[in-house]
């Protein structure tokens, strides 16, 4: 959400792409990552769907298919358009408000909280296949062994790309192994049968059966979302490693799911007496018992780790909340000790554990529940990558006409007309999308939007729990802005701007306190019928590589760009005037740079930043004083076409 964030992520040699990619993630381990959440679905969902809709449960999984490879292509996207990492928080924020990135973040929280209450769980089940004599105390077990999970975190476990591309090519490996069983111990026509079995026996193919099998099913793709959180470690370009990453995804996914879940729901002997929450083990152990327990007990690791994982992603997202200061400031303390967040964690894993005691440990409760957050950051996601390509693709429509208009010498009447459109993507070097791919964003768009309406009708439960997370979230997040903008401390979010704005007064605010109240109240004075632009050249205070999952946004990570906005805002929101935040890099050239864009006709700054004067090119100086001591006034008359020139 800062301008330091729209750097072009284009390839440098490959000396230097080599030394800024060191110990970042190629595209087979982003790919480990994603399967490593994704791949386990497989060992829960065929019994959850099998119990909902009966032997459907593998043609709904073919038809979400289709949809989850649309929505590899948009996720694809939002890995190299936002860089700094957050998914579907820096998407909703940008693309619209950051209080819908902070519903965003909402919707994603539940997600987290129920993989680790259902990965958990699930894991012990398979555990049980192995073990039986755990099966009456799974649940108790479960909550002990979530609860050292955030003991390990609070430790400091270190989650590792290695790690999951062990547990990823296990997974791949243990569904190839029981794909190649079940060709060949069946016959061909046996196989083939699978299919008009599917519609055997099982309730008509109703519009509601439909919709609410399709909605159910998305299920089966639970993961993919954390493609958006690894932005920040991915090696450059970004574009290549999240397109070849989400490729191998696709084809991993696209072979085992629907195909497993087809099989283990029509060829399980005995299925009627099996238990649904093991179906992806007992239908390997029909062909080899060996095969059996080593997916049971690979099956229950996996599992464990997944609900480790869903820990690390939703503390993570409580420390990025925090930093917006949509939750108190506490959430993101670290102890002492062990230097580790420990309310987060402690939040991270206390209500996955509340929430498999209100359950009581009743997986299909669990997967009915789940997807309330689940396709809720999916639509936001969706929604707000449309809403940023609908702005480049009419942006650039612009800059066409206007180029068209100069090349015919009609430019002056159609220089009127121009006006930026904010906020701009966070990565302006991103070229518009073609028509063909907007258009299929749209329809995956409303597919997803159609499956989580759905469900939110459907399953009255998700609805209810996911709900009340999210009101009770937003209401804390209410609370916390509100709170803090009465101690004159309000939250600004910086905005993108990538063309000029027509009277604009360009604000520098100082570093140091002093002479900031002088500035913006000089700003104020000047845009009474225009737009105060303030910026804020930032400090890299950052000296450790990002972490898995982990949200980096220098703006917010940074405290005295925060208050220096803060206090700006508490001065200037009492004149009214229309005013945007840009956080700037501490490049010697940065503000020189942004003038050149904004082309604003007054520049103001104080004395302890003359040296910008020296930069900048004015048609005349002129000072002013005020409240706090003089301020200097940089003026320029701007030529209207070199403006256009701009786009």
């Amino acid at each position: 959400m800062s301008s330091q964030d729209a750097a072009p992520d284009a390839s440098s040699s490959h000396k230097g792409s080599t030394e800024h990619d060191h110990g970042r993630l190629g595209f087979f381990l982003c790919w480990a990552v994603v399967f490593a959440d994704i791949g386990t679905s497989i060992y829960y969902v065929p019994g959850i769907l099998y119990g909902q809709v009966g032997n459907l449960a593998g043609f709904f999984v073919c038809l979400t298919l289709a949809v989850f490879i649309l929505l590899t292509l948009k996720y694809s996207e939002v890995t190299y358009r936002y860089p700094q990492g957050g998914g579907v928080v820096t998407v909703a924020a940008s693309a619209m408000r950051p209080w819908v990135g902070a519903l965003g973040g909402m919707f994603i929280l539940v997600d987290y909280f129920l993989t680790a209450a259902i990965s958990s769980l699930s894991g012990l089940i398979y555990f049980s296949v192995v073990v039986p004599r755990i099966g009456p105390f799974v649940l108790p077990i479960t909550l002990i062994l979530v609860a050292l999970l955030g003991v390990l975190n609070w430790w400091g476990i270190s989650e590792s790309a290695i790690v999951s591309a062990a547990g990823a090519v296990i997974a791949f490996l243990s569904d190839l192994a029981i794909l190649i069983e079940v060709f060949t111990h069946e016959k061909l026509s046996t196989i083939l049968g699978t299919i008009p079995q599917m519609f055997s026996g099982s309730s008509p193919l109703t519009t509601v059966t439909l919709l609410t099998g399709f909605a159910g099913s998305f299920l089966a793709f639970s993961g993919l979302e954390s493609i958006s959180q690894l932005s920040p470690v991915m090696k450059t370009p970004r574009k290549r490693t999240g397109r070849l990453a989400l490729l191998v995804v696709v084809l991993t996914v696209g072979i085992t799911s629907p195909l497993l879940t087809i099989f283990s729901t029509t060829l399980l002997h005995n299925i009627a007496h099996a238990d649904p929450n093991q179906f992806i083990s007992l239908l390997g152990g029909q062909y080899s018992q060996v095969l059996g327990i080593e997916v049971a007990i690979s099956a229950s690791a996996l599992l464990i780790f997944a609900c480790n994982t869903a820990i690390i992603g939703s503390y993570h997202v409580f420390l990025a909340l925090s930093r917006m200061r949509f939750f108190p400031n506490f959430v993101e303390r670290r102890g002492a000790w062990r230097g580790t967040p420990h309310y987060s964690i402690a939040l991270a894993t206390g209500i996955p554990i509340f929430v498999l005691i209100v359950v009581q440990g009743n997986i299909n409760l669990l997967g009915d529940m789940y997807a309330f957050g689940l396709l809720g950051a999916f639509s936001l996601t969706c929604l707000g990558l449309d809403i940023v390509r609908f702005r480049e693709r009419r942006r650039h429509k612009q800059k066409e006409q206007i180029r068209k208009a100069l090349q015919a010498g009609t430019a002056n009447g159609a220089i009127t007309e121009l006006r930026p459109i904010l906020p701009q993507a966070q990565n302006p070097s991103v070229a518009p999308v073609s028509t063909v791919v907007f258009i299929l964003g749209l329809i995956t768009t409303a597919l997803v939007m159609l499956a989580w309406t759905t469900n939110l009708i459907a399953k009255p439960l998700a609805t209810a729990f996911g709900g009340s997370v999210t009101l009770l979230g937003l209401l804390i997040a209410y609370w916390n802005y509100h709170r803090l903008a009465k101690r004159g401390r309000p939250m600004v979010y910086p905005t993108e701007i990538h063309a000029p704005i027509p009277g604009a007064v360009l604000a520098v605010v100082p570093n140091k306190p002093e002479g900031l109240e002088a500035v913006v109240r000089a700003a104020c004075a000047e845009a009474e019928e225009s737009t105060a632009v303030f910026v804020y050249r930032g400090h890299t205070t950052r000296t450790q590589a990002p972490r898995l999952f982990e949200t980096v946004d220098p703006y917010f990570e940074d405290e005295s760009a925060k208050q220096a906005f803060g206090e700006t805002e508490a001065i200037a929101r009492e004149t009214g005037v229309k005013r945007l935040y840009v956080y700037l890099s501490d490049a010697p050239d940065a503000v020189f740079q942004f003038w050149q864009i904004l082309r604003p006709r007054d520049t103001i700054i104080v004395d302890e930043d003359s040296q910008i004067a020296h930069t900048l090119t004015p048609d005349m100086v002129r000072y002013s004083p005020g409240p706090g001591g003089q301020v200097t006034h940089l003026i320029k008359r701007w030529q209207a076409p070199a403006a256009v020139n701009e786009f």
